[in-house]
């Protein structure tokens, strides 16, 4: 357990599931095929369930997938190396997917995992919550963004420090 910090909202519950149902939208006049959404897990677990919800709302029946990619570990900075914890079960060749990631910052999670899933011959959408411009270390851009946030450290909504505050509603601020 981590010590108690404070944590300012960055994000409120409102804004998030606003932000939800649009990009849903986007995703849906998309008119993926068969589309197979996997979430890089554990950040992006409460935003790839609730876009879920949303896509169904939108007119899509997605399946789902899990990878489980780190570069963080416990630190608050990445290490700039991808390990894979757990791959997707699927076979994603000739599949619409939709990469769900919790933030753009370096840019090698979702870029190793788009690379990684295009390889395998699937036809790859990126989607993350956050992005934080400025800080990428590869050359990415997501195709769906859900906000653009300044260059702070932020938890909550499945983000995590030390495995703590991933249960907070909105996204904060660790101050």
């Amino acid at each position: 357990m981590t010590q108690e910090r404070n944590v300012s909202v960055l994000i409120d519950e409102a804004k998030i599931a606003a932000r939800n149902t649009e990009i849903a939208q986007e995703i849906a006049r998309k008119d993926p095929k068969g589309l197979l959404v996997i979430a890089i897990l554990k950040g992006s677990f409460m935003f790839a369930a609730d876009l879920m919800r949303a896509l169904h709302h939108a007119g899509l029946m997605p399946q789902v997938e899990f990878m489980h990619l780190s570069s963080y570990r416990d630190a608050t900075i990445s290490s700039g190396q991808v390990v894979i914890l757990k791959d997707v079960e699927s076979d994603v060749r000739d599949r619409d997917v939709l990469l769900i990631d919790d933030i753009l910052e370096s840019g090698r999670t979702i870029a190793f995992a788009k690379d990684l899933l295009a390889a395998r011959g699937a036809r790859v959408m990126t989607c993350c919550l956050l992005e934080k411009p400025g800080k990428r270390a590869v050359s990415i851009n997501a195709d769906f963004i859900g906000f653009v946030i300044p260059d702070k450290f932020v938890v909550g909504y499945g983000m995590d420090v030390a495995h703590s505050y991933r249960q907070l509603p909105f996204i904060g601020v660790v101050e």
